[in-house]
């Protein structure tokens, strides 16, 4: 099974939108080793610059507008994430709980919706 762990922290300590300070060359290195821990059951993943390189398209009532940013604001942006596969919730969790942060913050575990049958992601 697919999952998505989202990783959500708040974005001001890593040193600004670059995110180039010092917590970020402590917890990068970490990064590193535990991509090399999860082996084959990861599929994918990044980090994420900062929300002050976001842009969003809304749509509301069928118009689109494009807005610099998230729309909301929050304490914890989401800050890089992970495509996993692994057998079950608990294997995703047993992963998640795994996750390097900064300081404080939150690793979300969402499941992917399956493909239908013939169609490729």
């Amino acid at each position: 099974m697919q999952y998505m762990l989202l990783i959500y922290e708040n974005e001001e300590i890593f040193g600004g939108p670059e995110k180039s300070g010092p917590i970020m060359a402590e917890v990068g290195p970490k990064h590193f080793a535990f991509i090399g821990e999860m082996g084959a059951a990861r599929l994918g993943g990044a980090g994420l610059k900062g929300t002050a390189f976001a842009t969003t398209v809304r749509t509301e009532s069928g118009q689109q507008t494009i807005h610099d940013g998230p729309f909301a604001e929050t304490k914890e942006q989401l800050g890089g994430y992970y495509l996993i596969d692994v057998p079950d919730l608990d294997a995703a969790i047993a992963l998640a709980r795994k996750v390097p942060l900064g300081r404080d913050g939150a690793i979300e575990i969402r499941p992917l919706i399956p493909m239908p049958p013939g169609m490729t992601r």
